[in-house]
């Protein structure tokens, strides 16, 4: 039988792996909280499942599951995944690779330090806290697992490119702030280059090389567009939302030297520059 390919949570970054692995002959397959995302999902080719954590999947749903990536948010009661489906997934005869994405948050605030796979998690929100809980559970439940630390994710659709071109681009400003960032194609070759060379219990961070101010990453998109860059608005006097403050109040750097060392990746699109030029290309 050919390889098979279970996402829980068909999210963003599932959809660039399973484009990387569906030509190699891996069966895909996946959950979606939406009707109407799973018939999306159907309609163009993917075996899909709806799946909030309310319920379990139908009888056999995993069956045939060699490879398994989770990217469902946990929630106040934990992982949904787990909780539906963990005894499931630990009996699995052919299960090979687990991958679990968490983010780069569980790092908290480094003062705009740089950190790294080494550095021991310290969250500082209740969703980091959550994702901290959740990368426990995921190792505990089987060897197998792999922890990916994601920073923020932009590519085709999400990226400051689409934000100037909506005209929501903010620019601000909070000096010393630095984030990483990474595009979604470096995230599905991260997780290829995992299967092809598992390492089980592994944890890595996926990052570019370059962090920065957001504020800057808006400057260079409008740049590329020909738009006039808004004006910078200071940290203490920007309108944000609960969610959005709560990103400003942490500044880190992360290293992303483990993932290229064990795994042998090159980065697509090592800083924000070449990802926004290629998006700007695209479109």
């Amino acid at each position: 039988m050919p390889p098979r390919l279970f996402c829980f949570g068909y999210s963003y970054s599932a959809a660039f792996l399973a484009r990387r692995l569906g030509p190699r002959g891996f069966r895909i397959a996946g959950t979606a909280r939406a009707a109407a995302r799973v018939a999306e999902l159907r309609a163009a080719g993917i075996e899909a499942y709806q799946f909030d954590g309310t319920a379990a999947l139908p009888a056999g749903a995993l069956d045939g599951t060699t490879h398994m990536l989770a990217s469902i948010p946990p929630d106040a009661a934990g992982d949904p995944a787990l909780r539906r489906h963990g005894a499931d997934l630990a009996r699995l005869p052919d299960l090979a690779w687990i991958g679990y994405l968490s983010t780069t948050g569980v790092y908290g605030d480094s003062g705009g330090a740089w950190v790294d796979e080494t550095t021991p998690v310290a969250p500082l929100t209740e969703r980091a806290g959550r994702r901290v809980a959740a990368e426990a559970a995921w190792q505990a439940l089987t060897p197998r697992a792999h922890i990916f630390r994601l920073a923020g994710i932009y590519g085709p659709g999400r990226s400051a490119l689409d934000q100037v071109r909506a005209g929501t681009a903010r620019r601000v400003v909070k000096p010393g702030q630095a984030f990483s960032r990474i595009h979604v194609a470096d995230i599905a070759q991260a997780l290829e280059a995992s299967i092809a060379r598992p390492d089980p219990g592994a944890i890595y961070n996926l990052c570019d090389d370059e962090p920065a101010a957001s504020a800057d990453v808006v400057t260079f998109a409008c740049e590329l567009l020909g738009h006039a860059p808004p004006p910078e608005v200071p940290f203490e006097a920007a309108q944000l939302s609960d969610m959005a403050r709560s990103f400003y109040g942490e500044s880190r750097r992360v290293g992303n030297a483990k993932v290229k060392r064990e795994l042998g990746l090159s980065l697509l699109y090592p800083t924000y520059r070449e990802g926004l030029r290629a998006l700007a290309g695209a479109g």
